[in-house]
């Protein structure tokens, strides 16, 4: 067993509802304190010291750095006969954003976001094309953080305005003269809260471009529910603005829009509770078309005659399906529809009046991504990827609803030579989970097969399949990944997703538990050789089932995980997710998450299993603090002689934007853990 520095410790306890709880490692918080980070120095220090000599080390980073080295090209649109994508040449820390007259056209460089820093930590985090395509507005992040500065580049020259938007969280959206845009942002924090502060009191915004931010003329505010956002949305022809109002419950949102062309500019609401979600879609002649799942819990597409906006007059255009509605697009005079089929993807094209054309043809088991598109165009791009299929893009022709590969990456990995199968299995209750096994072909059931098991389990977000170069590698190094589709998600439209929120959060863990049962039974692994791993409200999912059932697993990876469970709603977008878990601050609410919180359910002397927590210093989603006071924790409660380690990774934050040499470096200490873990 490791000797494991010593945290600092204060004798703090809060009185939650009469429960008096103690937080020895509340100063832990403070990522910025000098004692704070000390301690993760000598952290870092013990868990390099035991990953960075585990033999055959450099031959993974080596292969892993082969499977990663490939031409990349993702995020391709159409805006006003331009051709604008994102590509990468394998090992570019940030992929680049070029522009070409026509498919095969020479594509320019329009943005390298790997020039704004040489260890690669500033990444582009979105963008947004003026309606006439002539201007380029862009998000840059920094160090991993979700705090967005936005820009606008002149397209035909590669020059930038002079315009900087500051404290924005969301995207932009432009007017229809390509003159101004909207956009929402947050109070600017105190300097030493930048990372911790509270995602509180979220206002709409108008910008005329040439502007200081100073001079931006409020929109709209929420005052009455500061942890209320709402994201501005100008529907193509210019004349409404969409107010789409995210009230901390997933699956769910309010929706208010203002016409452009009213003096007035009243703002007039359509969903005034949070009971369903509507996202608004396009506006043709005198209708709005959305997607709903209003007396349709898979989803489905209806149209709003605004000059009568009630209820009771919004007409259906595409029923319900058995499969679940994933994403829509309105173009060229179709609508475009992409289900869940059992957690993978399926498309159909419909008419304006909901008449069904035809299915399109995916390429196999995976997930599409399908471009923006405008009401003109006559053709939509998707992205095709799956655990063994590296990503692809093709164009779908709205005219004949056929489908044609336009790239695809040379990635070295042998898609041949591995298979993904789908098993469905029982949860506790009887509930039948689907998951997907991705493995090499020939694998022999013999209960030995190095494992992971992934999954997520909330938020109302889907865990479909696709490529990672990471999972490529453990595929190459004989390992078969696991993916579960616990309830939580959308994979079965809002009754899954309730199903696993809130006070139902106990299915979550008994979906995952009964996928480990699962592939222990069916000898795919063993309990010796199943590592459980999963990143945010997955980290909260491996954090759990840890404390459940230590004994059923061989190893723990949790990444970035909310750990504390009564005081995740103080920090960071932490406010939003009230509506998911329940409130804290609730006697009721409080008993259902004092149950299962991670940090709070570490017994000591209990033999917990070989464990790596992973986090960053700049993770303003889930502040380090859950992972830092968990480690801290559960290294004294070790009784067992596996480690307990913890990687804090510098200038990096939740994920989205971590320069492709520090994925490749986090990947290869996995993988060094798990091979002594799992003993491989």
């Amino acid at each position: 067993m490791p000797s494991y520095p010593p945290a600092p410790m204060t004798d703090r306890i809060d009185d939650y509802h009469g429960t008096r709880i103690a937080d020895p490692y509340r100063e832990l918080e403070d990522a910025d304190a000098p004692a704070t980070q000390e301690w993760v120095d000598r952290e870092n220090e013990l868990t390099a010291g035991y990953l960075n000599n585990v033999p055959g080390r450099q031959t993974m980073k080596e292969q892993l750095t082969g499977l990663w080295n490939y031409e990349r090209f993702e995020g391709l649109f159409h805006c006003r006969g331009q051709y604008f994508y994102h590509g990468n040449t394998g090992l570019q820390n940030q992929s680049v954003v070029y522009v070409m007259s026509s498919l095969t056209g020479t594509p320019r460089a329009l943005l390298d976001p790997n020039t704004y820093r040489a260890d690669g930590t500033a990444a582009q985090s979105g963008e947004s094309v003026s309606w006439d395509g002539k201007l380029y507005g862009y998000g840059i992040a920094h160090e991993g953080s979700d705090w967005i500065d936005w820009r606008i580049r002149d397209v035909a020259t590669g020059t930038d305005r002079p315009d900087l938007i500051r404290w924005s969280k969301g995207g932009i959206s432009w007017t229809a003269d390509n003159k101004s845009f909207y956009y929402s942002r947050f109070p600017e924090p105190p300097a030493r809260q930048v990372l911790t502060a509270a995602a509180l009191d979220e206002k709409v915004y108008f910008h005329k471009l040439g502007d200081p931010q100073s001079a931006d003329r409020l929109i709209y505010e929420i005052p009455a529910h500061p942890s209320w956002t709402a994201s501005p949305i100008v529907l193509e022809g210019g004349r409404y603005l969409a107010l789409y109002i995210y009230a901390g419950d997933p699956g769910t949102n309010l929706l208010s829009y203002i016409d452009l062309e009213d003096p007035s500019r009243t703002v007039i609401d359509l969903v005034t509770a949070s009971e369903i979600t509507c996202a608004p879609l396009a506006y043709i002649g005198s209708t709005l078309y959305v997607q709903t799942n209003f007396e349709a819990p898979r989803g489905r597409i209806m149209a709003i005659d605004l000059a009568k906006p009630e209820r009771a007059n919004w007409k259906e255009i595409v029923a319900q399906h058995d499969e679940t509605l994933e994403d829509v697009r309105i173009a060229g005079g179709r609508i475009l529809v992409t289900y869940m089929k059992d957690a993978h993807s399926a498309a159909k094209l419909f008419n304006l009046d909901g008449s069904f054309i035809r299915d399109i043809e995916m390429p196999g088991l995976g997930t599409a991504y399908w471009s923006d598109a405008q009401l003109i165009h006559k053709e939509i791009f998707f992205r095709f990827a799956s655990f063994t299929i590296p990503p692809a893009y093709y164009r779908l022709d709205l005219t004949t609803g056929k489908t044609s590969l336009v790239r695809a990456g040379k990635s070295v990995f042998q898609t041949a030579d591995y298979e993904t199968e789908q098993v469905f299995y029982k949860s506790r209750d009887g509930t039948r989970v689907p998951m997907f096994l991705s493995y090499r072909k020939g694998l022999k059931l013999d209960g030995q097969n190095p494992t992971i098991l992934y999954a997520y389990g909330g938020f109302n977000a889907a865990i479909t399949p696709n490529f990672s170069s990471g999972i490529a590698q453990w595929m190459a190094m004989g390992g078969v990944y696991a993916c579960a589709n616990l309830r939580g998600g959308s994979e079965y439209g809002e009754e899954w997703h309730a199903a696993g929120a809130r006070a139902n959060k106990q299915n979550v863990f008994d979906d995952f538990i009964a996928a480990a049962e699962f592939l222990i039974a069916g000898k795919y692994t063993s309990s010796a050789k199943l590592a459980i791993y999963g990143g945010s409200n997955g980290g909260l999912l491996v954090g759990a089932v840890l404390n459940q059932h230590p004994g059923l697993f061989g190893a723990a990876m949790p990444a970035v995980g909310v750990m504390d469970m009564l005081r995740f709603h103080k920090f960071g977008f932490g406010t939003q997710w009230v509506g998911e878990y329940g409130n804290p601050d609730d006697p009721d609410d409080f008993k259902i998450i004092l149950a299962y919180s991670p940090l709070h359910n570490i017994k000591a002397g209990t033999q917990y299993p070989a464990t790596l927590i992973t986090t960053s210093d700049h993770d303003d989603r889930v502040m380090p603090g859950h992972s830092l006071k968990y480690a801290a924790t559960l290294q004294q409660a070790q009784k067992g002689p596996a480690p307990i380690l913890i990687r804090v990774e510098t200038r990096a934050g939740h994920g989205a934007g971590k320069p492709t040499s520090k994925q490749i470096d986090e990947w290869i200490d996995r993988y060094a853990f798990l091979k002594l873990a799992l003993k491989m």
